[in-house]
């Protein structure tokens, strides 16, 4: 019998496990592509979900947008104006959804083999990402058909999904790693996509909120401590343009909440990470 054997760990430096990250992008690729594969599958009409979903929930936007009375910016079709704001609410939703429950849906394999946690929630999000690009073809099917052509702040979309994906992966990351020792939060996470479906401005317009003088300055800044104001105003600033403006304060408030959020959720993943195997 031999006296060695082999203790297989990980790296306790941060360097270390930064340079594993990149080391196991083979199985980021996989398990990424895997989900791809499996999501629709043994569905009737497959991929079209990525497009029925978020088209389905345009209109009961719209609708409840309507009939509010919600305000709309002179030349722009209230259905764009919603549609602007529901798709980057959707892969929020579902990625924050889906991430959340990524490592135990992945349980399995991480009582198994070592590979830097990390990789598990985000290739989570990198699948609602695509899901996220298939859906914009309802978008440029609503610009088309109302001849609306952007402007030139197109240019910066980009930057606001990067935005969106820095908002779902901090928030995913800390709910993640908390639903592995406390198993609550598979009922809480429904519970906080609806509730925040209705407090960011997806059927109304944040103008109706910041440009109002009945409404306290302070009250502003609560609103805009959902990172998902900032998301969605610049979302609704690149693609529409026009009197759509952007509150700079508050989307400042915005985008320090989101890289705030993705701190912490690293923060904490990191220092659950170790325990995720024996708790799992």
């Amino acid at each position: 019998m031999s006296k060695y054997r082999i203790v297989i760990e990980s790296g306790t430096e941060n360097s270390n496990y930064w340079k594993d990250l990149w080391k196991y992008k083979g199985l980021f690729y996989f398990l990424a592509w895997r989900d791809i594969l499996v999501r629709y599958k043994q569905t009737a009409i497959g991929v079209l979900w990525s497009v029925i979903r978020p088209l389905l929930t345009i209109f009961v936007m719209y609708f409840i947008g309507w009939l509010f009375g919600s305000k709309v910016p002179d030349g722009v079709p209230r259905i764009l104006l919603v549609c602007a704001a529901t798709l980057p609410w959707q892969f929020f939703s579902s990625s924050f959804s889906e991430t959340s429950n990524s490592l135990i849906v992945n349980s399995n394999l991480l009582t198994k083999v070592y590979f830097p946690r990390l990789i598990v929630p985000a290739s989570t999000v990198i699948v609602c990402l695509i899901d996220f690009l298939i859906s914009f073809v309802i978008l440029i099917g609503f610009m088309v058909y109302y001849q609306y052509i952007p402007d030139y702040k197109m240019l910066f979309l980009p930057l606001f999904l990067l935005l969106a994906i820095i908002t779902s992966m901090g928030t995913g990351l800390y709910i993640s790693a908390l639903n592995v020792k406390y198993r609550d939060f598979r009922y809480i996470i429904p519970f906080v996509v609806q509730f925040g479906l209705y407090v960011s401005p997806v059927a109304f317009s944040s103008n109706d909120i910041f440009k109002s003088e009945k409404i306290p300055e302070y009250v502003k800044y609560i609103y805009s401590l959902n990172p998902m104001v900032g998301v969605i105003d610049g979302f609704r600033w690149c693609i529409l343009g026009g009197e759509t403006t952007i509150f700079i304060p508050g989307f400042i408030v915005s985008i320090a909440i989101s890289i705030l959020f993705l701190f912490i959720g690293i923060w904490y993943f990191r220092k659950m990470e170790k325990t995720f195997a024996d708790i799992i």
